[in-house]
């Protein structure tokens, strides 16, 4: 077999637990060979872009689990759902959340949309980003009477939920569509344990990755939708534009059976699931440093509501940062878990955990939480008590001109340390999440040097950029006249 597969076959057999997605957690088996079932647009089996029979029927039976009136099949994950969504909805301009994926801005950036931003509120006691307050949605339509849609991201990757019910009536009154990201939340509104899917909360277009928290295939989503306020014409003709003309049904396969275990065996195991979340929860409260972050932050900086199945440890004044506490898990007790921001590490779980998977991940985090207080870190000279100005990636900077008008401008490459008072001309975030900390057309900010210089002295990396090093980055070469002429159109 080829070096790849051998890596991967090496890694499966190991002994590293996943606390990652996809969310079968490589716990589910399938005997069969997959090359004999790999085919393409055959006799009897149906075409993706023009579903009249068997994948019809499968879709169908996606939009009735989840309650829409339609689902579509993502076969390259929620970022074909995000762009065809955007696209669909928005040909001038778009009210978006800051904290969206980076495909929601790649979308703006091909539809050449003007974009104004919502800013979620900062949930101070953990450093996460908080929610969007409905009263900002409002305040921006009635501000900006040409946006055509409105974006958010809720659950965001720290399991964070807006007010999505309410967002989606002010969008209404309005006459705006709304599209919800709830890519991380595909186990939304299956369990009463959870939050409720916002396909119910009134949203049109909500974009579910299955891959993420449910056993599915790595690559898997579907987009659902609901009203009369979207072209469904329309958005069918840029999900054949942004989708492989090819679609794997191995992949479609597994959205099938994805839906198939949900509906026969979700019950019992969601609520197996939600024992083990509870349990881990409850003995949290034996750890003495590290914190893990529970529903008691609903209700407060327009968090609606908490994903429980996104734990998140926090090690806010335990001087050490998040990415030292996913490396000492992996070192030392052989746990996988999916990110790390500057003050918190992410353990991402699904309903094919484990009870040894549970285990092994309290006594990793117990036995570290005991460890900080004998052994000081060597990051703690980089990690602030109050998490400094790493606790935020979401940053307000001025935007001096369009993304487009910005990534085609004319640009030379400077340091990005000597870059304050410029203006990009790329993209610059942390993955994951893969939210922008920087959009092309934005003036760096000293703020902005600030949090990266600490990222950097944490060993984050930044990507986005040209220079994979993250030392060099492209600004526009004529910043005054970029921006005089960028005001002129815009005045």
């Amino acid at each position: 077999m080829g070096e790849l597969h051998n890596k991967l076959e090496n890694y499966g057999n190991s002994c590293i637990y996943p606390f990652h997605m996809p969310g079968h957690k490589r716990q589910k088996n399938a005997v069969f060979n997959p090359y004999k079932v790999d085919i393409t647009e055959v006799e009897g089996f149906d075409n993706l872009h023009h579903a009249e029979g068997i994948l019809l029927e499968a879709q169908d039976r996606a939009a009735k689990l989840y309650g829409s009136e339609e689902s579509h099949f993502l076969i390259n994950g929620s970022t074909g759902g995000i762009l065809s969504a955007i696209s669909a909805c928005a040909s001038h301009t778009i009210l978006m959340a800051r904290n969206c994926h980076k495909a929601a801005y790649h979308a703006a950036l091909i539809r050449n949309l003007n974009v104004y931003y919502l800013y979620p509120e900062m949930q101070e006691d953990f450093c996460l980003n908080g929610g969007i307050h409905p009263e900002d949605v409002r305040q921006e339509l009635i501000r900006h009477p040409e946006i055509e849609a409105v974006m958010i991201t809720s659950p965001t990757y720290d399991g964070i939920v807006s007010d999505v019910k309410s967002i989606a009536q002010i969008a209404h009154t309005f006459g705006k569509p709304l599209i919800v990201d709830e890519a991380h939340g595909a186990h939304f509104g299956l369990s009463d344990y959870f939050p409720e899917n916002s396909v119910h909360l009134g949203a049109d277009l909500v974009i579910h990755s299955l891959h993420k928290t449910l056993p599915a295939y790595t690559q898997t989503a579907l987009l659902h939708v609901n009203g009369n306020l979207v072209n469904r014409e329309k958005l069918r003709q840029f999900l054949q534009m942004y989708q492989t003309s090819s679609p794997s049904y191995l992949l479609m396969a597994g959205i099938d059976e994805c839906i198939r275990y949900v509906k026969e065996q979700g019950k019992e195991a969601f609520a197996k699931f939600a024992d083990r979340l509870e349990c881990l929860y409850k003995r949290a409260g034996e750890l003495q440093r590290i914190r893990l972050v529970n529903r008691d932050i609903v209700g407060k900086n327009s968090i609606r509501d908490f994903d429980r199945s996104k734990l998140i440890f926090s090690v806010k004044n335990c001087k050490i940062a998040g990415n030292e506490l996913q490396r000492m898990l992996l070192r030392q007790y052989s746990l996988e878990l999916e990110m790390a921001a500057g003050t918190y590490a992410l353990a991402l779980t699904s309903l094919c955990d484990t009870d040894e998977g549970f285990e092994r991940l309290f006594a990793g985090i117990k036995g570290i939480d005991e460890q900080i207080g004998r052994f000081p870190s060597e990051c703690a000279a980089n990690q602030k008590e109050d998490g400094g100005s790493i606790r935020d990636i979401v940053t307000k900077n001025e935007i001096c001109c369009s993304m487009n008008q910005a990534f085609g401008g004319k640009k030379k490459s400077v340091l990005l340390t000597e870059s304050e008072g410029l203006v990009s001309g790329e993209f610059l975030y942390l993955y994951p999440p893969g939210i922008p900390m920087l959009v092309p057309g934005e003036r760096i900010g000293q703020e902005l040097l600030y949090k990266l210089e600490n990222y950097r002295g944490l060993g984050f990396q930044f990507q986005g950029l040209e220079d994979f090093a993250g030392e060099q980055i492209e600004v526009l070469d004529n910043i005054e006249k970029t921006v005089q002429s960028d005001h002129d159109v815009l005045s």
